[in-house]
């Protein structure tokens, strides 16, 4: 058994079989780094499971187990497969419209997702997923369809059988989870003590109460959790004099947003929760990882309201479970490094399961093959003309040819070997990126140019180019000529955040690190907020021709192979002056 450094750090001073035995722990937030809003979690058999938003982004609703709150790996897609929602994708337009807010349960010994997907023309579409073994991506059923009036649906099953969904407003209603019927009208149960949007209801049933969870406040630095309880599920609701229960608004704490939670317990009977919040400071400009999952100890004595332990970097709480990294399936730690090779030396992997894509790619358009990871260029590069309705295929609504994984380290190395790529048209490029939204990205390339310099005409050259868009405003596009000792020959591109506040792009020979260029850096605060405020920064490799072509298809050549692709963890920020090391590194 192999232990991360930050578990090892973790003091575990004693596990008792009461709450009220057990000494404190200490661990670090958040245990799910990276883009991992809205998380919802639930205890089967000693193994804990957290299911947490992904909006537009394909596979979608991530499962992550965990034996001992710390160690999280990633076991499954929800949302796994284009047949389960035929077409869905395709037709959607927000750039964080698509799979809001899940809530995971478990019931009679299978899984149960509800979610909805926001963003179509007909209206919010509700989903229910389940499973017998949440380790299997195809187990996962397809949804059936109920057809909510709002959103973050919770699921909940009483006692005497009957199955509710609770939804923004926050109002009740019964669900067949056969037909999806929802009962009509639906019940109004309480709305919250004052905070624009409740929103993100969780139902308990405990010591004779129907305990109710809400967020409210909006998703800023506003947000907060609030609680109610009554004797009957359709109320009334008696809200909790010390309302919020949990927040960090007000404060100069660096976890703010703090909000959207769910409660849990261990098998030793203690209470837990996950919740989100936002590594930026009150100032909140800069939070490239948006809202990521932090754990908090809850003491919940019966009868009593629960007391929620305020979201820090540096927590200690209940004892946790023993560290422990025995989780089945072949899926990543979220805290691991990436140490891929797509060669045939080394043998053409599949595309790692935690790998994401912006909406369902087209069929084709990426392969792990002996040659590389294959990415077959798209019309539309990464900005496209998302706020188009004329041209799905500029809008990037059918895919863009882009696969990333989530930035879950303040400080980190993202690199990748482009090993083969022969533009034959001006405009083709291939490269790497910082990919918060269409609208929010940082990107380093090797593109194909017109070369002015020379008289001939269409003469050309290949350049690296370094252009963003953002929440900020943007540095002009940088140009660098690729040094001819440098063609013919895998080039590797390399995107480092050495502090939180700036990331700096650059090239060199795969075979010689050493000769590395500086292209140019840009501010975090790009991909941070604006047109993503709900979602987080990837990191990623892609191709594009630049909407050359015509109809679906670039022009002849452009196709790009990745060979060596590494993500390096180096810190976590836990307050805006602390760090810690990274969990792993390669």
């Amino acid at each position: 058994m192999r232990l991360s450094p930050i578990s090892l750090l973790v003091t575990a001073l004693a596990v008792a079989t009461k709450p009220c035995q057990a000494q404190n722990s200490t661990y670090y937030n958040p245990v799910l780094p990276g883009w991992h809003s809205d998380p919802s979690c639930t205890q089967v058999n000693g193994t804990f499971f957290c299911a947490t938003s992904t909006f537009i982004a394909f596979p979608g609703i991530p499962i992550y187990a965990s034996k001992d709150l710390v160690n999280w790996k990633f076991i499954s897609h929800a949302w796994n497969r284009e047949t389960q929602l035929p077409g869905i994708s395709w037709n959607t337009w927000g750039q964080q419209d698509g799979m809001y807010a899940p809530t995971l349960r478990y019931h009679d010994n299978e899984f149960y997702l509800i979610c909805e997907y926001l963003g179509q023309s007909d209206g919010t579409i509700g989903v229910v997923f389940k499973t017998a073994d949440p380790f299997d991506d195809a187990s996962w059923s397809d949804p059936v369809i109920f057809r909510p009036e709002k959103i973050d649906p919770d699921l909940f099953w009483d006692d005497d059988g009957k199955v509710y969904a609770a939804t923004q407003g926050i109002i009740l209603q019964e669900l067949n989870l056969e037909t999806g019927e929802l009962s009509q009208p639906p019940i109004s149960l309480w709305n919250g003590t004052g905070g624009v949007w409740p929103e993100g209801p969780h139902i308990y049933k405990k010591d004779g109460w129907y305990w109710l969870l809400i967020a409210e406040g909006g998703t800023a630095t506003d947000h907060a959790i609030t609680i109610a309880r009554a004797r009957n599920i359709t109320g009334p609701y008696e809200a909790y004099e010390n309302n919020p229960i949990l927040t960090n608004r007000g404060t100069a704490e660096y976890f703010q947003t703090v909000g959207h939670g769910d409660l849990f317990q261990d098998p030793a009977g203690n209470w837990w929760g996950m919740c989100l919040a936002t590594r930026s400071g009150p100032a909140f400009q800069v939070f490239p990882m948006g809202r990521e999952a932090s754990l908090f100890p809850v003491t919940w004595n019966e009868g009593e309201w629960p007391v929620l332990e305020p979201v820090r970097g540096n927590m200690s709480g209940w004892a946790l479970p023993p560290a422990s990294r025995d989780i089945p399936g072949d899926g990543a730690f979220v805290s691991d490094p990436d140490a891929y090779d797509f060669s045939a030396e080394k043998g053409p992997a599949a595309i790692p399961k935690h790998f994401l894509h912006w909406r369902v790619p087209r069929d084709g358009t990426f392969a792990a093959t002996a040659d590389g990871l294959r990415i077959v260029p798209s019309r539309n590069n990464l900005t496209g003309t998302p706020e188009s309705n004329t041209d799905g295929v500029m809008a990037g609504r059918l895919g863009l040819a882009f696969v990333g994984r989530r930035q879950t380290d303040t400080l980190f190395t993202f690199s990748v070997d482009v090993s083969a790529f022969a533009p034959t048209t001006p405009g083709q490029e291939a490269g790497i990126s910082v990919f918060l939204t269409q609208l929010n990205h940082i990107d380093l390339a090797i593109v194909k140019l017109h070369d002015p310099a020379k008289e001939e005409a269409g003469a050309t050259k290949l350049s690296f180019r370094m252009r963003a868009i953002g929440t900020v405003a943007a540095p002009e596009p940088v140009l660098v000529e690729v040094p001819k000792a440098w063609l013919d020959a895998p080039i590797r591109l390399e995107i480092r955040a050495e502090t939180p506040m700036e990331y700096t792009l650059a090239a060199m020979p795969a075979s010689d690190p050493g000769a590395r260029i500086v292209i140019g850096k840009a501010s975090a605060a790009l991909v941070s907020g604006g047109a993503g405020n709900f979602v987080g920064s990837l990191v990623g490799a892609y191709a594009t021709c630049n909407g050359l072509g015509s109809g679906l298809d670039c022009p002849e050549g452009g196709v790009a192979h990745f060979t060596r692709w590494r993500y390096n963890g180096d810190a976590q920020y836990i307050s805006a002056t602390e760090r810690v090391p990274s969990k792993r590194s390669a």
